[in-house]
């Protein structure tokens, strides 16, 4: 599929999708005759991954080592030891996730207080 198709499918945008090329994220899997990005169920399925990852905070490079290894589980020729590994820093990053996660629900708590704050606030009558 075009890049325009995967920026409505993933709901990014086509400079998202570029930049995430231009640094080495993410190559789609192929170019047609005319030179355009083809992208496969694959290439969106890696796409979702990042995209995910990115409200959590993970840097590019954290990003870029996640999809290393998540290949790495995926090629059937990997060696055993680099399967092993791939899957220990992936529990990694789950782990680190799990704790990003919690301190954005923390964030939000906050955020609801602060909310109804202002809105009890601002609809108090004058006494």
């Amino acid at each position: 599929m075009h890049i325009g198709e995967v920026a409505a499918r993933t709901e990014l945008s086509l400079r998202s999708l570029r930049h995430w090329e231009e640094v080495g994220l993410l190559r789609p899997s192929g170019r047609s005759d005319g030179g355009f990005r083809l992208y496969t169920e694959e290439d969106v399925e890696k796409i979702l991954v990042i995209r995910r990852m990115k409200p959590l905070g993970f840097t590019l490079e954290q990003m870029r080592a996640v999809m290393e290894d998540i290949e790495v589980l995926r090629d059937t020729a990997a060696r055993a030891e680099e399967r092993t590994g791939a899957r220990q820093r992936l529990e990694q990053v789950r782990e680190d996730g799990v704790e990003r996660r919690a301190r954005l629900v923390r964030h939000l708590a906050m955020a609801d207080e602060l909310i109804d704050l202002l809105g009890r606030e601002a609809s108090a009558e004058d006494a």
